[in-house]
């Protein structure tokens, strides 16, 4: 593992977990890891937002359960995450809650968790994509990740994000207004992609959806290196799916361990995570 210059001593990140344990994210003995210190610092994950994140874009469909069930839906649009961004940047503005964490702490943790098993530099330049509050972000950035950048079609979610960023005192962080489907010339050359949940939000465009699947990769191609990694998080879509969506100029590495749960007497995953390399 490379040693990074701003990681805390271990006595400090020990007091720092200990007073943030909370119930079943309670870190385990001995691990101090970043990934580690995320479970530490975020509130309390409220379970009934987190499953309504994923439900208002599942439709009802189950990762790994035979197929993503869902169709075109006002969820797909623009002015849907407009208004809800700004819905959320008004209670920000009252509370400080910079609202949902999509797909759970769990999913932040699970990608930190992964750059660091790849012992990525804490240089590389990341992209999130649809950034929506950008707490992902703010934890990549706590870190010890200064090369990041988050965009989002809604000038709504980039307020919001920038009053997150604000708030946190992460002013390295780079956000921008940005449509993916139609990527500016200077988005370019990143070494990560990361998404949790923008490919589903697309697929569900009444407009189109699956040419805006396809205009996704093209745009994905042209904002990754070769060689570079993407990182999905998805729950309308199965491995194999992803699979096929990604086949032009993709190929999997690795799929990330998610939660299971049974229903109706079969085994699925709640999400899907997987990791992909931009092909040479």
């Amino acid at each position: 593992m490379v040693k990074h210059g701003n990681e805390e001593p271990a006595r400090g990140r020990k007091a720092a977990l200990k007073s943030g344990r909370r119930g079943k994210e309670e870190p385990r003995a001995g691990d101090f890891s970043p990934a580690a210190a995320v479970r530490a610092r975020l509130p309390v994950l409220r379970s009934a937002r987190a499953a309504a994140a994923a439900a208002r874009l599942g439709g009802g469909g189950m990762a790994g359960g035979g197929g993503p069930a869902f169709g075109p839906s006002a969820l797909g649009t623009r002015p849907h995450w407009d208004a809800a961004y700004d819905r959320e940047l008004r209670v920000f503005q009252d509370t400080g809650d910079a609202g949902e964490i999509w797909f759970g702490e769990e999913s932040m943790v699970r990608i930190i968790r992964w750059l660091e098993k790849q012992k990525v530099p804490h240089d590389s330049s990341v992209l999130d994509i649809g950034t929506g509050n950008g707490v992902l972000l703010i934890e990549l950035a706590k870190t010890g990740y200064t090369n990041l950048t988050g965009i989002d079609y809604s000038p709504s979610a980039i307020k919001l994000s920038e009053k997150v960023r604000e708030k946190e005192g992460m002013s390295n962080i780079k956000l921008q207004v940005e449509d993916f489907l139609a990527p500016s010339a200077e988005l370019s050359g990143f070494q990560i992609c990361i998404d949790k949940g923008t490919f589903d939000a697309i697929s569900l465009n009444p407009d189109n959806a699956a040419g805006k699947r396809k205009q996704y990769v093209r745009s994905l191609r042209s904002v990754l290196k070769p060689e570079g990694f993407f990182l999905i998080t998805s729950c309308n879509w199965t491995k194999e799916e992803l699979l096929d969506e990604f086949r032009e100029g993709f190929e999997i590495l690795e799929e990330l361990p998610t939660p299971k749960f049974c229903f109706g007497g079969r085994i699925g995953n709640s999400v899907t995570a997987l990791v992909f390399q931009r092909k040479k």
